[in-house]
């Protein structure tokens, strides 16, 4: 496999055809980024990319002399059955944790490749005439170990996060910061000092050892001190990473698409991490250090004492709706869970039937990673120009006569603009409290959001709560419509 990878860089190099076939993947890649903008176009965009990785793995496949093309073939066949095999089983409500999951696999790859470059360095042909591995081939082998080596675990902890098999709560370590400064450091300096290194031997191979020891332990000790609430942005962010770790290894190898794919998910990830930053008033540097939504004081929760609250029905609901004007629905993780967007596509059709005017308004996090309610909605047919981002919807609640509330919670919560002690405090929120009237899906009252914090718009005047299941609800308004 080394040899394979070795002589499919140098194929690139010797062939023009082979250049040009990876600059047409490259392009394809850059439209498949540009129709994932936006969903209207991100059939076409997923169209590109899988093309233009279909092109770069062929091209590939055919410059190498020495490797074991069966081999190839058979590990191409197990991972293509393994990848359609989840696809085809995984829920929309476990996508965020898949997605974290094949980031760390990302990474990962990009450590086990840059360790066998180090190992192996004629086979992938960057030693000199002495057999030294070349000054910048060592800078990069340093750096796309340890991004690498963070990726990998820094996703597996959000992976267990989001999938529910360790606590979304932070879990501060104290002086986490300086801990984490340290660590950098550390292995920027070691970096340094490999590249700087000698002819080799056990010093050298501590240096690399080293580096990937603490890349692994900083990747822990960035992502366990963040909350839920911020997950969405770190899944992001490890994205960008799992790009990066591509690149470099990609200049490693030799290989031109790889350093195009890795830049641009790495440059990708990175802005749609800035702009999500924004959506919730948080430090973009914060994000890179770890820890930015966790602060060391207590967390309110929703163990307090009980205030009271409007409790209705579905035929309340389905009354009510019928005579507003103006309805705008927010989906949250909660309707997900209970696959409700199809029931709910169904009642906005009968209202529009019955003269309503129904928007859909969507928070950049809600869902627990980027786009989650877009792809649920897309799903369900919902169209397109219905759907509308925070910023350009938020004026229109003091309009509405309904704010549907379905599933969302931390995305709804006005602690976010008044209590500065609450996790969310800065995080731009749906003004739902602004609406005439406000219906509020959840289970029961006993649940939180993912930040872990009571909503003072389960207690408004103006709000009905509907606790059932939110397919269960939705689908009861619809009898109460027809």
């Amino acid at each position: 496999m080394l040899s394979f990878l070795a002589s499919a860089a140098n194929g690139a190099a010797a062939n023009p055809w082979v250049a040009i076939a990876y600059l047409v993947a490259g392009v394809l890649f850059i439209l498949a980024l540009r129709g994932l903008s936006s969903p209207s176009s991100s059939r076409a965009g997923n169209r590109f990319g899988m093309l233009g990785m279909l092109i770069a793995v062929i091209t590939t496949l055919v410059t190498h002399d020495i490797a074991n093309i069966a081999e190839i073939g058979i590990a191409i066949f197990l991972g293509g059955i393994v990848g359609f095999t989840i696809a085809r089983r995984i829920a929309m409500t476990a996508m965020p944790e898949l997605v974290a999951a094949f980031h760390s696999l990302v990474g990962m790859a990009a450590v086990l490749v840059g360790l066998a470059a180090w190992l192996n360095p004629g086979a992938f042909g960057i030693t000199d005439a002495a057999g030294q591995i070349f000054l910048a081939s060592r800078i990069e082998l340093g750096l796309g170990i340890a991004i690498g080596a963070i990726t990998f675990s820094g996703s597996v902890i959000a992976f267990l996060k989001l999938s529910g098999r360790m606590s979304g709560a932070p879990i501060l370590l104290p002086m986490r910061h300086v801990i984490n400064l340290g660590a950098l450091l550390a292995i920027i300096g070691l970096v340094g000092a490999y590249a700087i290194s000698g002819a080799g031997g056990a010093g050298e191979g501590m240096l690399v050892v080293w580096i990937t020891l603490l890349a692994f332990a900083i990747g822990f000790l960035l992502i366990i001190p963040i909350g839920g609430a911020d997950m969405p942005v770190v899944v992001s962010m490890l994205n960008s990473y799992s790009g990066w770790a591509a690149a470099a290894m990609g200049f490693t190898l030799g290989n031109t698409a790889m350093i195009i794919t890795g830049a641009l998910v790495g440059s990708s990830g990175a802005i749609l991490s800035y702009i999500m930053c924004r959506a919730m008033n948080r430090s973009f540097i914060s994000v890179i250090a770890g820890g930015f939504g966790a602060e060391d004081g207590a967390q309110s929760g929703g163990g307090g004492e009980q205030r009271p609250y409007k409790q209705g029905s579905a035929d309340d609901a389905a009354f009510m709706l019928e005579q507003a004007e103006k309805v705008i629905v927010i989906p949250g993780y909660g309707m997900a869970v209970a696959q409700a967007q199809h029931a709910l596509r169904e009642m906005c059709d009968l209202l529009e039937e019955k003269g309503v005017e129904v928007k859909f308004a969507i928070h950049p996090v809600a869902g627990r990673m980027p786009g989650h309610m877009n792809v649920l909605l897309a799903e369900a047919a919902v169209p397109y120009d219905k759907v509308f981002e925070l910023e350009d919807i938020n004026s229109e609640f003091a309009q509405c006569d309904v704010a549907f509330i379905i599933g969302a919670n931390d995305v709804v919560n006005p602690a976010a603009k008044t209590d500065k002690s609450s996790p969310i405090y800065g995080m731009p929120v749906f003004d739902v409290d602004k609406a005439k009237q406000v219906f509020f899906i959840k289970r029961s009252m006993g649940g939180v959001g993912y930040a872990g914090v009571d909503n003072d718009v389960f207690y408004m005047d103006q709000t009905m709560m509907l606790l059932s299941d939110a397919k269960k609800m939705v689908e009861e308004i619809v009898k109460g419509l027809d």
